[in-house]
């Protein structure tokens, strides 16, 4: 992979492929006898190695604005594209206000791909730099610093082509995105475009991407047709584990389910009661997240050989493109009886606001009442068919 830099500038279409992307945003001059500090940041990245980088920076190569609306698209086209976006605010209330860098810093700092700097000297950044540390921004005092922040962690880069350049690496790099989008390409479909909606992000300097959700265009293989303007929402896969105790019949088989609070549950007690699961770093394999997620939620320690794999399936398609991994465990009565003993007992991760409760209830209960969702109901089904 050759390394090279590609600077665009309005109104220049970009190339049709890149490894990553960067935007300059900050203050353009305003006269023609005041220096603009783009060129020294374009020079200052040409210690990139990683393939190729695009840089868009929104000074014309003439020095002149000849269409105002048309320079706001391309400047919103260029930051949408971006994979980082560099803030460097040397601001100057007479010649360089900042005043459209105040904007677009609102728009993106929550994004995940902005990076700040400043100059200590120069006036009115507090209230961004306060902004920048809430949302875990990296800032710097320096131009260099600036930019090494900015290319810190985008190489080496991804080939991305066509509608594959709107999705920024902080997204393309996750499992959940890759499996998605590897389903669409060995279908034969095609993602015309893909523009970021909404990203959250969590862990150290919240790096971690939990949950994205881009607009898409894809051209459908099979249909020969475009479908337009569908959000596509996903997380990381979760990992869910059917506990039970066998009985003489299967409506008696006793089976273990976790109550907690979630903002979304419309049930009458305003509760969520699912199976013991959830969802850790990428790189954790499926089954050792099941083991963890069992003693997490439920205070029981089972041997991750212990469980049985029943397969993975998407479990909201038409609203997520997540999938849970099935496991199993055949509970002992002793284990029951220790789950008896502490359904009082509030389970959760340590250190944050989740707060899980044991709860036991009969197949035969279960599926008479309206505690669980669908799919919840179709795995103990899938569980419980695959024993018989």
């Amino acid at each position: 992979m050759s390394d090279e830099i590609i600077v665009v500038t309005p109104p220049d279409e970009p190339p049709p492929w890149w490894d990553a992307a960067v935007f300059l945003a900050g203050p353009t001059p305003r006269s023609a006898d005041v220096d603009s500090w783009r060129p020294a940041a374009i020079e200052l990245q040409r210690r990139w190695s990683g393939g190729r980088l695009v840089v868009f920076s929104p000074e014309p190569a003439t020095g002149v604005v000849p269409d105002y609306l048309g320079q706001i698209g391309w400047e919103e086209a260029g930051l949408h594209l971006a994979d980082r976006i560099v803030f460097w605010v040397p601001r100057e209330p007479a010649t360089m206000p900042a005043f459209t860098t105040n904007v677009e810093w609102g728009t993106w700092h929550r994004s995940g791909k902005a990076v700040f700097g400043a100059p200590p000297e120069a006036p009115r950044n507090r209230y961004l730099i306060a902004g920048a540390t809430a949302e875990h921004v990296p800032t710097a005092q320096t131009l260099d610093e600036t930019l090494a922040e900015a290319l810190d962690g985008l190489s080496p880069g991804a080939r991305r082509e066509r509608g594959e350049r709107e999705v920024p690496l902080i997204v393309w790099r996750t499992r959940s995105f890759q499996q998605w989008y590897r389903a669409h390409v060995d279908a034969g479909n095609e993602l015309l475009s893909a523009r970021v909606e909404w990203v959250f992000r969590r862990g150290a300097r919240r790096r971690q991407v939990v949950y994205w959700a881009l607009l898409t265009d894809i051209r459908v293989a099979a249909e020969d047709r475009v479908k337009a303007r569908q959000i596509v929402l996903s997380r990381a896969d979760l990992s869910s584990v059917v506990l039970f105790r066998p009985a003489p019949t299967r409506d008696e088989t006793l089976v273990v389910l976790v109550r907690e609070f979630r903002s979304t549950a419309s049930t009458t007690d305003g509760f969520i009661h699912e199976l013991p699961g959830g969802a850790g770093p990428e790189d954790v394999p499926p089954l050792e997240q099941a083991a963890a997620e069992v003693h997490e939620e439920t205070g029981l320690s089972i041997r991750p050989d212990r469980l049985r794999a029943h397969g993975h399936r998407q479990i909201a398609g038409t609203l997520s493109a997540h999938r849970a991994h099935l496991f199993s465990a055949e509970l002992t009565e002793r284990e029951v009886d220790t789950l008896r003993a502490t359904t009082d007992t509030p389970f959760g991760e340590a250190g944050s606001t989740e707060r899980t409760w044991v709860e036991l209830h009969t197949w035969a209960a279960i599926r008479a009442g309206d505690l669980v969702d669908w799919p919840t109901l179709g795995m103990l089904t899938q569980v419980l068919t695959d024993r018989a």
